[in-house]
C-alpha cells in the first residue's frame, strides 16, 4: 500500500518589526521561524575575527567578531587554516595565540548568555548544494533514495571544482546537471566576493551576511513537495520571486501574494499554534497528553494516558497512546526547536514488539526533521534518550523572558 503523501504549505508574514515563517504539514504547524527587530540570527554569517583569549584547559578560544559578547571556537571546529592546510598539533595553544586573526563562520546563535559558536571550516549554501571552499570530500544528502543518491554522486564527480568540495542537498532531488552547475557557480561567485571583502577588512567584522529570514527559509526548505507559499508583504513577495527567478524558476508559481483582510497567521490559526507551543502540556487526539519540562541541562518529556481508557486491554491502550505521542513529541521538538539532551518517558510496555514499533515510528517521524538527531535505544522502562542539535534560542526564549518574580522556577513563595 502506497504511503500517504504529506501536504506541505508555507506562510510568510512580515509587519516591519519582525519576519515570521510557518511551515505546515497536513494543515498542522510543525516549524516556526522568527526574526525580531534587534534579535536577528547571525548563524551562517562569516566574520574576520580576532582571538581575544586562548583557553588550553577547555581546548577553545574566545573570538572577537564585533557583535558584542565574544564567540567561542572549539579546537574540533578548527578544522582548516586559511591556506587550507590540515591541522596537526593536538593543542589549541600550539595553533592560536592572542590577537591572531581568523576567518570564522557562525554555526550557532548566542543562546542563554553563551556566545555564538564558530567554525573555521567555511561553507557557502546554495539552494541545491553547499560549497565548501577548503573541503576535500564531497557527498550527497542521506535523506534521498539510494538510486537518486547514486545519480547525483555521478553528477557530483563530473562537476566538482578543482578547489573545494560540494555537498548535494535534499532539494536537488530530480535536479538536472545544468541546474547543479548553475548553483555551484552561484556559490563560487559568493566565495570570490567574500575573499575580496576579506582583503579590505583588517579589523573584526562581518564579511558575509546570510540572506534575510524569508528568502533563507525559501532557499533551505522550498521544494516541489510544497503546495503553496503565501506571503502577506509586497516587499518580501517581490524579493522571494526575484530570488526564485534565478534560483528555481519552476517553483516561482508556487508563491502567491496573500491579500485577504484577515491577518495571514490568524486566518490559518498559526497564532493559536504558537500560543499552544509555549505551554508545557500538549493534548493528544485520544485524550492522552505529553508534558514538556525544559531544564538547563536537558528536556524531559512525559507521556500520559490522561482520560483515554481504551477498549481492548491495558497494553493496547498504552501502545496507542505512545504511538500518538511519537507524532506529538517530534512535532513539538521541531516547533519549539528544542536542542541538547532530550529524555522521553513513554508509558511502560510489556510487549517487546510494541517497544520496537514505537521506536521505529519515532525514527521514521524524525526523518522529517531537518535538524540532526541521535537516538539511544528505548529501554524496558519506556525511556528514550536522544540528542538534537539546535541552532536558535528556541521558541520560548525568542518570544519570552524569565519571570522577574520566580526567576524561571515557576514558583512564587508564600508570604
Amino acid at each position: 500500500m502506497a504511503l500517504k503523501k504529506t501536504r506541505k504549505d508555507m506562510l510568510i508574514s512580515s509587519d516591519g518589526g519582525q519576519n515570521r515563517v510557518a511551515v505546515l504539514e497536513d494543515d498542522s504547524l510543525v516549524e516556526i521561524y522568527i526574526d525580531r527587530k534587534g534579535r536577528k540570527s547571525i548563524a551562517g554569517n562569516i566574520y574576520r575575527g580576532r582571538i581575544s583569549n586562548v583557553l588550553p584547559g577547555m581546548s577553545s578560544a574566545f573570538v572577537d567578531i564585533s557583535v558584542g559578547k565574544n564567540a567561542l571556537l572549539y579546537f574540533q571546529d578548527l578544522l582548516l587554516m586559511e591556506d587550507g592546510s590540515q591541522l596537526k598539533p593536538r593543542k589549541i595553544s600550539k595553533v592560536l595565540s592572542k590577537n591572531d586573526t581568523v576567518v570564522v563562520q557562525v554555526t550557532k546563535d548566542p543562546i542563554k548568555g553563551k556566545g555564538a559558536r564558530l567554525t573555521t571550516n567555511i561553507s557557502i549554501p546554495g539552494r541545491l548544494m553547499v560549497y565548501i571552499p577548503q573541503g576535500n570530500r564531497s557527498g550527497v544528502s542521506r535523506r534521498l533514495p539510494e538510486r537518486e543518491r547514486e545519480r547525483l554522486r555521478r553528477i557530483s564527480k563530473e562537476i566538482r571544482p578543482e578547489e573545494g568540495s560540494i555537498i548535494i542537498r535534499t532539494a536537488a532531488q530530480k535536479a538536472r546537471k545544468r541546474e547543479l552547475v548553475e548553483d555551484l557557480e552561484y556559490c563560487r561567485g559568493q566565495w570570490v566576493r567574500i575573499q575580496k571583502k576579506l582583503e579590505n577588512t583588517k579589523h573584526p567584522g562581518v564579511v558575509y551576511t546570510e540572506l534575510d529570514l524569508p528568502v533563507r527559509v525559501i532557499r533551505d526548505n522550498l521544494s516541489k513537495d510544497f503546495r503553496k507559499v503565501l506571503v502577506d508583504s509586497e516587499r518580501e513577495y517581490s524579493r522571494i520571486v526575484n530570488y526564485l527567478k534565478t534560483a528555481a524558476p519552476d517553483l516561482r508559481d508556487n508563491v502567491e501574494r496573500y491579500k485577504s483582510g484577515k491577518p495571514l497567521f490568524t486566518a490559518y490559526r498559526i497564532e493559536e499554534g504558537i500560543e499552544a507551543a509555549l505551554r508545557p502540556k500538549v493534548s493528544l487526539p485520544s485524550g492522552g497528553s505529553i508534558v514538556i519540562d525544559e531544564a538547563e541541562a536537558l528536556t524531559a518529556i512525559d507521556v500520559n494516558t490522561g482520560s483515554y481508557t481504551g477498549r481492548k486491554s491495558l497494553e493496547d491502550t498504552v501502545l496507542k497512546t505512545n504511538l500518538e505521542a511519537v507524532y506529538g513529541v517530534v512535532r513539538q521538538l521541531r516547533l519549539r526547536d528544542i536542542g541538547g539532551i532530550i529524555v522521553i518517558d513513554f508509558i511502560d510496555m510489556e510487549n517487546h514488539d510494541n517497544r520496537v514499533k514505537v521506536l521505529d515510528d519515532l525514527e521514521k517521524e524524525l526523518e522529517k526533521d531537518r535538524t540532526k538527531t541521535q537516538i539511544v535505544t528505548l529501554s524496558r522502562l519506556g525511556l528514550v534518550e536522544m540528542t538534537r542539535k539546535n541552532v536558535t534560542e528556541g521558541l520560548a526564549d525568542t518570544l519570552g523572558r524569565k519571570c522577574p518574580r520566580c526567576k524561571g522556577r515557576g514558583l512564587i513563595f508564600h508570604d
